[in-house]
């Protein structure tokens, strides 16, 4: 059951991600030769005016196919006739959707649960936040000068502070901002040094507008675990064997969906929707990262020529998007197999 739940809510997040491009083609006049969920072989198509609308054998991936990739198109309703600022938005309108959708969950979450406020519900004994005088009560409103909203971004603070570097807390108590730098420690079995408080106590039900906005905060949350993440990649803090793909979510969700279902069904629901939340949150995301082959490589190739006036050469702009194409594949069966092998 865990297993299709996941292919699911994959399949869901990338239909959500393909109608991002598929509406703002159809609002800017650009035909849409095909609309697919899957790789490969078709199973099943239908065409309702211009595009064929398909399910392919393979339930992963998708595609809103636009003619763009053939230059030499520039009949009407192509999508090489349209304005550069036309074709950002069909391009951005993908990843944009993936936000969207996120927020769309986020505030589901918030107004059915509520969230955990950055209130300090104790310090323990031996760590910098007692000796620095914090107590119970105490607000944290900052950390390394930047604002937090969230129990969840302090801990992610804390997490990926594997270094223990000294950490700047801002806090407030009574009506006063205190700021003071705490050094994490790692006592006893500590996996990770640490601060000494603990939260995550009594979660609050904003009303309507403060879901609409506690929701944007744990987009933000998401969206800054995802570039963390990236830059825990890039800097080698962590290797590329410890990437999941698809074959690797899937499992991540089969084994998340085994764990909950055995508490109840609102923990397994609550489950599923935060590792939607965090997949539709990546692929925003990387996808608007300036990477070729993906939304933010072409939109690279789109500013450019925003700017200069006139279009990159469309051989110079494939060979580009080829060499990007053949390396992500690569990298794609590097973590593929390192999913399969973690299986096992």
């Amino acid at each position: 059951m865990g297993i299709i739940i996941a292919v699911l809510l994959f399949s869901a997040i990338v239909i959500f991600h393909e109608l991002g491009h598929f509406l703002l083609a159809k609002a800017n006049k650009i035909r849409v030769d095909e609309f697919s969920l899957g790789l490969g072989p078709t199973i099943i198509g239908r065409k309702f005016g211009e595009t064929k609308f398909s399910l392919k054998l393979l339930p992963f991936g998708g595609a809103c196919m636009m003619g763009e990739d053939d230059a030499d198109d520039v009949s009407e309703g192509s999508f090489n006739s349209k304005s550069v600022w036309a074709r950002i938005s069909v391009i951005v309108a993908g990843p944009i959707f993936n936000l969207v959708l996120a927020w769309i969950l986020c505030f589901i979450m918030v107004a059915w649960v509520g969230y955990h406020p950055t209130v300090i519900s104790g310090t323990q004994e031996g760590y910098s936040a007692e000796e620095a005088g914090m107590r119970e009560g105490d607000v944290i409103t900052k950390v390394n000068g930047r604002h937090v909203y969230l129990w969840d971004e302090i801990s992610l603070y804390n997490i990926l502070n594997m270094d223990g570097e000294k950490m700047e807390i801002t806090y407030e108590r009574g009506g006063e901002e205190t700021t003071v730098v705490l050094e994490p420690r790692m006592l006893g079995d500590d996996a990770y040094p640490r601060l000494g408080i603990t939260g995550e106590g009594e979660r609050e039900r904003p009303g309507i507008l403060g879901t609409m906005q506690y929701a944007l905060y744990t987009v933000r949350y998401w969206v800054n675990y995802t570039f963390e993440s990236l830059k825990m990649l890039v800097t080698g803090k962590v290797g590329i064997q410890q990437m999941s793909g698809p074959v690797g979510i899937v499992n991540m969700v089969d084994e998340t969906y085994q764990q909950s279902i055995a508490i109840n069904i609102q923990t397994t629901v609550l489950s599923m929707m935060t590792l939607a939340i965090l997949v539709t949150a990546n692929l925003g995301i990387m996808n608007l990262l300036p990477i070729p082959a993906l939304d933010g490589g072409r939109l690279v190739f789109l500013a450019i020529e925003a700017v200069r006036g006139k279009r990159v050469p469309p051989d110079k702009e494939g060979m580009v998007h080829f060499v990007g194409l053949a390396a992500l594949m690569v990298l794609m069966v590097v973590v593929l197999f390192n999913d399969v092998m973690r299986l096992f």
